[in-house]
């Protein structure tokens, strides 16, 4: 169907990001390459030519004072610019076209993970949760860069969600690449995993109604999990919930028919999907790994139980499917949703757009049967 008149305007700010993407990639290269022709042996300058040391007046006498004259305060690498800019902007959809969560209990925990960092866990209890209670552990997306338990959007649906549902949620703050590439974020969550089943009692939460929840990014990584766990420890797990997930970072089922219709070139979605990939792996050959891509395990048996949201106007739709067809050839029971007329990042709109809403009445539905 038409893309819902909502993400118009939307469209047309992403056209452009792409874009200027696009420019942004090709300036740097023309400065790599200026760099290297400026750096090229070159004869010695002449004794007259060679620069004086005398200071000049009202300039730096050295390059050592001139770096002491300059304001203290670290500066901020591009990426780190970029994270806060995606915080900022986060911010600004929550108040403009979101719904904030309701005010419920709240604690956190760091939890050590073998070669890896520790990896900080924030626990969302509602009012409503009984005791022993349900819970999921939840993973949000940021294409494997940006996000995080402290996104306004992302604390904001957990708290919905959770005062909704009745079940507690354990949001999972793991590490960003390329700082921490794979797989760290995966082991990461693995860790967090085996904690919450070892620390049940205190949490007052069930060991047996355990669910993993995973969005964009993350539902990459919690199927991950899922993998992992049938492979090493065998946990109990009664459900994931998948939301617009990437299943396979070889790029295999990418649909550029979703991106044709939004009038984006198939250049410049493939080079940003490829980005995303090469970014979280370093080595893309990684990619054919089951965990950097659960579709590609070589079985899917004795998975848990799964609901896998989709967007008709989402690059990644192609993943969701095909997951739930490999789910469901493997004997594991699995829905597939697909949402006409929507686009990758619907969950977040549920101020603005019913289909939103409607999305987050499945998540909480898939929620309850825990």
């Amino acid at each position: 169907m038409p893309l819902d008149p909502f993400f118009r305007e939307r469209l047309r700010v992403h056209r452009r990001y792409l874009f200027d993407q696009a420019v942004s990639r090709i300036r740097d290269r023309l400065r790599g390459l200026r760099r290297t022709r400026d750096a090229a042996p070159s004869a010695s300058p002449s004794p007259a030519a060679r620069p004086s040391r005398r200071s000049t007046p009202g300039a730096p006498a050295s390059p050592s004072l001139a770096s002491a004259m300059r304001p203290r305060g670290r500066h901020l690498s591009p990426r780190e610019r970029h994270r806060r800019a995606a915080r900022r902007w986060d911010a600004e959809e929550l108040a403009t076209v979101g719904r904030p969560g309701p005010e419920m209990e709240t604690e956190e925990h760091s939890i050590p993970v073998a070669g890896y960092p520790d990896v900080r866990v924030r626990v969302y209890r509602p009012a409503s949760a009984p005791h022993p209670a349900p819970a999921c552990l939840v993973l949000a997306g940021g294409a494997f860069r940006i996000g995080g338990i402290d996104f306004p959007t992302v604390d904001a649906a957990a708290r919905r969600r959770a005062d909704r549902s009745g079940a507690v949620l354990v949001a999972v703050d793991y590490a960003l690449a390329p700082e921490a590439r794979y797989p760290a974020a995966v082991e990461q969550a693995y860790a967090a995993w085996v904690w919450l089943h070892a620390e049940a009692a205190g949490l007052g939460i069930d060991p047996d109604r355990l669910g993993i929840a995973g969005t964009s990014a993350g539902g990459n990584i919690a199927a991950a999990v899922t993998l992992a766990n049938r492979d090493r420890d065998a946990l109990p797990v009664q459900l994931q919930i998948l939301e617009v997930p990437v299943t396979d970072l070889t790029g295999r089922r990418i649909d550029l028919r979703a991106t044709w219709a939004l009038g984006i070139p198939a250049f410049l979605a493939l080079r940003e999907l490829r980005s995303v990939a090469q970014t979280y792996l370093g080595d893309r050959r990684r990619a054919r790994e089951p965990l950097a891509s659960p579709l590609r395990a070589s079985s899917h048996a004795g998975l848990p139980p799964a609901i896998i949201l989709t967007a008709e106007y989402d690059p990644l739709r192609g993943d969701g499917a095909a997951y739930g067809t490999a789910l469901r050839a493997a004997g594991v029971k699995a829905s597939v949703s697909r949402y006409l007329g929507v686009t990758h990042d619907t969950p977040i709109f549920v101020g603005a757009l019913e289909a939103s809403r409607r999305w987050e009445d499945e998540v909480v539905s898939g929620l309850r049967r825990l």
